[in-house]
């Protein structure tokens, strides 16, 4: 074999774990409802690729040859799958690659990660029976919830079935070129953290953003109170001469295969999708997820009995040391707290829609809750979307943060 093959298997080799062969029913293209998948879908594409790198690492390299080529002609711009094409006709012809030459290392690193991957996630199912860690409850109003793996470079789809996630489709992606956890302007990291993906921008943008661009509503207030800076990070695709691009490559957005793109449009279009970025993402029982939300969902509750019942003391204990809102700290909320319910006026307080996300990679144990609230006295009645963080303090739950949404 060719230099550049040797190395570009080299990360595949060294992953701990045999190179099983494909099974074909590992990875099922899921339409997503509502939508329409291209004649020849992204997974279908992933998954030649890795097939024929699974045949060359059993020395069948005409088989890989005919299974690469196959791939090249329903996905032209695949440069990793032109650099494998190469490096095995090259190997028939008894040749050096340019792709190989040590002058081109970091060229042929980034296809590495590439390759590592797209074969890490095809040698390993973790949605199979079991959800994210991060996605306890999703609103009955929110058809879909996105998961990002920003150590694995891969982003699931959730739909919302009788009010349980349910997996449909995981997409590999691009990050930003010095990892993750944002902090400053200009940094090329991606942020960790939840966040909504808004509408589709709808001005034209550069070839560079691909086929659409969907910003993410960073810095949202947890990192504003960490002093994380910056702005413009999207979820976006790629220029049309370009498949995809390596692993870390971004200025700090999510960067997807126009293909994918174009599969998640009815995921996107209401704007208002939530998208959880994890460096860390680990996956639980269906069962475990319940048993992990019943006490969170019996503090909210006892939060709301305590407002309604204008129980100011215990109302407020409910909030923590280090709470922030847009009001101030936690001094500032509980005297404003004290002269509004001082007169014991009769309210009314109803909650509904309630969405409960474990933050990820946050600064204790901590939940990002939303919901509708309907708030109803002698002289007010109004209706509100508000967002609490919610934190593990002293063996209970208490809340960090409080807002619109």
């Amino acid at each position: 074999m060719t230099k550049g093959f040797i190395k570009l298997l080299s990360g595949v080799l060294l992953l701990g774990c045999s190179l099983l062969p494909w099974n074909a029913t590992a990875d099922k293209t899921s339409a997503i409802p509502g939508g329409s998948l291209p004649a020849f879908s992204a997974n279908q594409a992933e998954r030649l690729l890795v097939q024929s790198l699974l045949e060359i690492n059993e020395g069948r390299l005409r088989e890989a040859l005919g299974t690469i080529d196959q791939l090249l002609q329903a996905v032209p711009n695949f440069r990793l799958a032109h650099l494998v094409r190469g490096d095995l006709l090259m190997v028939f012809a008894q040749q050096a690659t340019k792709l190989g030459d040590d002058s081109n290392a970091a060229v042929l690193s980034d296809f590495q990660e590439e390759a590592k991957a797209r074969i890490e996630r095809h040698l390993d199912n973790p949605h199979e029976g079991k959800i994210p860690d991060v996605l306890w409850r999703m609103a009955p109003e929110q058809r879909y919830a996105i998961v990002v793996d920003a150590a694995k470079s891969r982003l699931y789809v959730y739909q919302n079935r009788d009010n349980q996630p349910h997996y449909l489709v995981d997409y590999y992606i691009t990050m930003g070129k010095n990892g993750s956890e944002k902090f400053t302007e200009g940094d090329k990291r991606t942020p960790l953290g939840v966040y909504t993906a808004g509408k589709k921008l709808e001005r034209k943008l550069p070839d560079f953003y691909g086929e659409a661009s969907y910003p993410l509503n960073y810095p949202n207030p947890l990192d504003r109170q960490q002093g994380r800076k910056g702005h413009g990070i999207w979820l976006h695709g790629t220029p049309k001469d370009v498949y995809s691009r390596p692993p870390k490559a971004s200025d700090g957005c999510v960067v997807i295969a126009n293909p994918d793109l174009q599969t998640l449009t009815p995921v996107l279009q209401q704007g208002t999708t939530p998208v959880i970025i994890s460096n860390s993402l680990q996956w639980i029982t269906p069962a475990e997820v319940n048993r992990r939300q019943a006490a969170l969902d019996q503090a909210i509750e006892q939060w709301r009995h305590d407002w309604e019942t204008q129980n100011t003391e215990h109302y407020l204990a409910h909030y923590a040391e280090g709470f922030f809102s847009n009001q101030g700290d936690l001094k500032n909320w509980s005297e404003n707290k004290r002269r509004i319910q001082a007169s014991k006026a009769k309210v009314q307080i109803g909650l509904s829609n309630i969405s409960m996300f474990r933050y990820p990679n946050g600064p204790a144990s901590m939940v990002q809750v939303s919901f509708d609230q309907d708030y109803k006295s002698d002289i007010l009645a109004n209706r509100m979307k508000k967002q609490q963080y919610w934190i593990w303090d002293n063996q209970r739950w208490k809340i960090m943060y409080e807002g619109p949404a």
